[in-house]
């Protein structure tokens, strides 16, 4: 980019301020900014007002910067001298042009109460100030960007409209009514609730069966993505179900109906009687919806530090029925809700995309619109798979999420607060350890590589770090 050419519009308030000007002049050149002013441009014999009507109307000038302080307002205000000619040029060019963003007021002074100078014509706009000095190094940058039209926010490119929303393509779970229901109960504390809450996950896990990809056009990785999203204000209602159970810090009784509703989900991801489609991947729609509704449970579970209730769902184990084709042990480990998805490898490799998880990127894009930060289920990812592991289940945890584990620093919150022993033993139950000395066992496992960590081609991650091992319940 060739460099653009700003100028700069003051008042000789003082030699002070004159030289203030000077010096911000000098700082924007070296920033390859071609600043043109009076001191450097006007010269003996030039025409003074055809100079300043040339630097704000001429187009070869992309910027015009107004410095605003308390002599220079009042004079914009009454119209007087220099500055006044400037101000009708000015003031003219704003009010009458469509594009505004050729002129910028910088701040050099303020009132005693603390309120910029600002001429009367640009109260409304937006300012940079110049002149506090914490702020200084990024007001430079912010009117750096406005130079170069380089903003450091841009919109992004307009997607399209979801899925959900096509009114000839939608599916209908039939959750409305009962969820109301269930979430007025949880809130209100209603007699009725064991009953609300039972009614709203059986019509949950019955018209789930609505989403079964049955007939559909071109290839069945788009098919997925296309059903997964149509399911998001269904995921969202669940998200909902969860966070009000995990506010309220309901019974056992509640904690063992949501244990019941993620069993119910279970046949959705493998072949069962009536089902007579046997690919690999016919289900796979069902194993990435069930699997994110399972880890944002866990997920606002932990947020709220409910840990008795969270053990509840890891420790006990879940019915799959024996003509499933999971296996021959009818009883599974909560492993049983993260299934591989052929899908999205071969999506992976049809497109060329060369991501190391799809099911990791869909994850994250979807959680943008829950309201629950990202850490939150890479942490519940992180203590999935420690608590799998720490008992050897038959089938571990996969932590899709913890791929993006190189934007997250230091230890999850969780480990971060049980250098307090009082917290620690809460915690504890989780794992269902009585020391910092059980994970030290599995640490040991993974350096001698008798259990292998999680790996990304050649991206892993360190769980003394994120367990914050050597501080666990060294305070009170």
């Amino acid at each position: 980019m060739e460099n653009p050419k700003v100028f700069i519009s003051y008042s000789w308030s003082s030699p002070q301020h004159e030289q203030w000007v000077i010096d911000l002049a000098m700082e924007l050149r070296q920033a390859g900014v071609d600043v043109i002013i009076d001191k450097w441009d006007l010269k003996e014999g030039h025409d003074a007002i055809a100079f300043m009507e040339k630097m704000v109307t001429d187009p070869d000038i992309k910027k015009v910067i107004i410095i605003a302080d308390r002599v220079y307002s009042q004079k914009a205000d009454s119209r007087k001298g220099g500055v006044g000619t400037e101000t009708q040029i000015i003031s003219r060019e704003i009010y009458d042009k469509a594009k505004q963003d050729k002129f910028v007021v910088v701040i050099a002074e303020k009132d005693e109460s603390g309120n910029p100078y600002l001429p009367t014509y640009y109260k409304s706009r937006i300012y940079i100030d110049l002149i506090e000095p914490d702020s200084y190094a990024e007001n430079i940058e912010r009117l750096l960007r406005w130079i170069y039209d380089k903003p450091l926010y841009q919109k992004p490119e307009i997607g399209k409209k979801p899925y959900f929303l096509s009114e000839d393509e939608q599916i209908l779970l039939g959750t409305t009514a009962s969820f109301k229901r269930a979430i007025n109960a949880i809130k209100d504390g209603k007699s009725y609730l064991g009953g609300a809450l039972g009614e709203y996950f059986e019509i949950f896990a019955q018209n789930l069966e609505n989403f079964r990809i049955k007939n559909y056009k071109g290839e069945f990785d788009e098919a997925v993505i296309k059903n997964i999203e149509q399911f998001l204000p269904y995921r969202n209602e669940a998200i909902q179900i969860f966070q009000a159970i995990a506010r309220h810090e309901l019974k056992e009784e509640h904690i063992e109906s949501v244990h019941r509703f993620f069993e119910s989900l279970i046949p959705y991801m493998f072949r069962t009687e009536g089902v007579t489609r046997r690919a690999e991947w016919d289900f796979d729609n069902f194993k990435f919806i069930i699997h994110e509704l399972f880890l944002y449970a866990i997920a606002i579970l932990l947020k709220l530090e409910r840990f008795q209730q969270s053990s509840m769902l890891l420790s006990q184990r879940y019915y799959v029925p024996g003509n499933s084709d999971y296996g021959h042990d009818v009883m599974a480990s909560f492993s049983v809700f993260r299934q591989y998805m052929k899908s999205l490898q071969y999506r992976n490799e049809r497109l060329n995309l060369r991501r190391l998880s799809l099911r990791a990127d869909l994850l994250r894009e979807r959680c943008q619109t829950t309201g629950i930060d990202f850490k939150y289920l890479m942490q519940a990812d992180f203590v999935l798979l420690i608590r799998g592991d720490l008992y050897g289940e038959h089938d571990r945890w996969w932590p899709e999420t913890l791929l993006y584990l190189d934007r997250f620093n230091g230890p999850f919150e969780i480990f971060a607060r049980a250098e307090s022993k009082r917290y620690f033993d809460k915690m504890k139950h989780l794992f269902d350890i009585q020391s910092p000395d059980e994970f030290k066992q599995l640490l040991e496992e993974y350096q001698l590589r008798k259990r292998k960590l999680p790996m990304w081609e050649f991206r892993s991650f360190n769980p003394a770090i994120l367990l914050n091992i050597e501080k666990l319940a060294t305070r009170p």
